[in-house]
């Protein structure tokens, strides 16, 4: 056999390895990063298959083992349209790096075994300008409104948006970006064929038909409580900096700061209002030092760049849809809810506006698809300004 057959038939194996490993291991195992790192994916594999008491004492990652196997699980994943990415293969994104090495020390943030990826986009492009933006599930209309429009100008500052895909801020987050035509990343706690949350189906298309969706775990696997953690370390490391834009005192997204911290990456916060137990969280890492406050994309920007990272090239300059609206249409429009039924007279009684008024703007703004109507009233429609997205 050539050795260039030699050195494809090595990388089928180590990506099988990987492959398998990834459908019985637990994201974010110190030991076996540690082994992987040490003795590589084969060896780590066969040790388990064998039973390896420093990797599997309790027998479990071999039990597993046994009904898996490695080119078989990527076989199923390319019938279903889905890469593999391994560390050191083309694409693999830089930041990831950092990673491993992090295992000679105390505060450890083991990487991942390799990537699974569904959608077109390039990793190491997508993740060469990335932030990160997460928050609160349960978040207020203030914090989804700041996640959006940071979201927003973020992308239209040349930045990829990387999330969770999570209700909240999550969501708010990647669709601020798409609603400019941005790119945006989302790594989930499960497979990357399957919708979680399951109302978030459309959302994952459209992130996979314009972005990139990343996950640690195999195709089909559901979601497990202790992934959530787990993956949030990845969202941290594609990024150059995290901001949290709301997080209670035990919020998970709190998680993501700490693997930043980790990373020496930069945290920033954005502050809420000291009445609001969802900005708790934030309020608290900057009083300890451990974040940094913003209140827009140019602190962000101004706070990545002071870490060394290189500004991307300048945008064009490009006015949103929304800014272009009058007056009156956008006084409209602002005040709609979100997957409400508005109708004129509420809408009148909320703006201040004649009945006459709101129905002429209405008019008009169903007719470039800022709303529709509906069962005799109006719903927001798919122009909808990504700031008034509902998670």
């Amino acid at each position: 056999m050539s050795a260039e057959r030699m050195r494809v038939a090595a990388s089928s194996a180590e990506r099988a390895a990987r492959a398998a490993l990834s459908a019985v291991t637990e994201p974010g195992d110190d030991r076996i990063a540690l082994r992987m790192r040490d003795a590589g994916a084969e060896a780590t594999w066969r040790a388990i298959c064998r039973g390896d008491d420093a990797l599997d004492k309790s027998r479990v990652l071999r039990r597993r083992a046994e009904h898996v196997d490695g080119a078989e699980v990527l076989e199923r994943a390319e019938r279903l349209g889905i890469r593999y990415l391994c560390p050191g293969e083309p694409g693999w994104p830089a930041p990831l790096d950092d990673m491993a090495a992090t295992l000679d020390f105390g505060e450890r943030v083991p990487p991942p075994l390799g990537l699974w990826l569904r959608g077109e986009g390039d990793l190491a492009t997508l993740a060469e300008w990335a932030v990160a933006v997460v928050g609160s599930r349960n978040c207020s209309r203030y914090g989804e409104r700041v996640a959006s429009d940071l979201a927003t100008d973020l992308a239209l500052a040349g930045r990829t948006v990387v999330s969770g895909a999570a209700f909240g801020i999550d969501a708010a987050a990647h669709r601020g970006a798409l609603g400019v035509g941005g790119p945006t990343v989302a790594v989930l706690a499960c497979g990357v064929d399957v919708p979680y949350p399951a109302s978030h189906a459309q959302l994952l298309e459209r992130i996979a038909a314009d972005g990139l969706i990343v996950s640690e775990v195999p195709p089909g696997s559901r979601p497990m409580r202790a992934w959530f953690l787990a993956r949030n370390r990845i969202i941290a490391a594609l990024s150059a900096g995290t901001v949290i834009v709301e997080a209670a005192p035990r919020s998970g997204a709190l998680s993501t700061a700490t693997w930043t911290q980790k990373l020496s990456r930069e945290t920033l916060v954005v502050p809420g209002p000291i009445t609001s137990a969802l900005s708790g969280g934030c309020h608290k890492l900057v009083r300890d030092g451990a974040g940094t406050l913003v209140t827009g994309s140019a602190d962000v920007l101004e706070a990545i760049d002071r870490l060394g990272a290189h500004a991307p090239p300048d945008p064009e300059v490009e006015a949103r849809p929304i800014d272009a609206l009058p007056p009156t249409h956008s006084m409209v429009r602002e005040r709609m809810r979100a997957g409400a039924l508005e109708t004129v007279g509420g809408l009148a009684q909320r703006t201040g506006l004649t009945d006459d008024a709101v129905e002429t703007a209405l008019g008009e703004l169903a007719a470039d698809g800022w709303v529709t109507r509906d069962n005799g009233g109006w719903r927001l429609g798919s122009t909808i300004s990504p700031a008034e997205t509902h998670t």
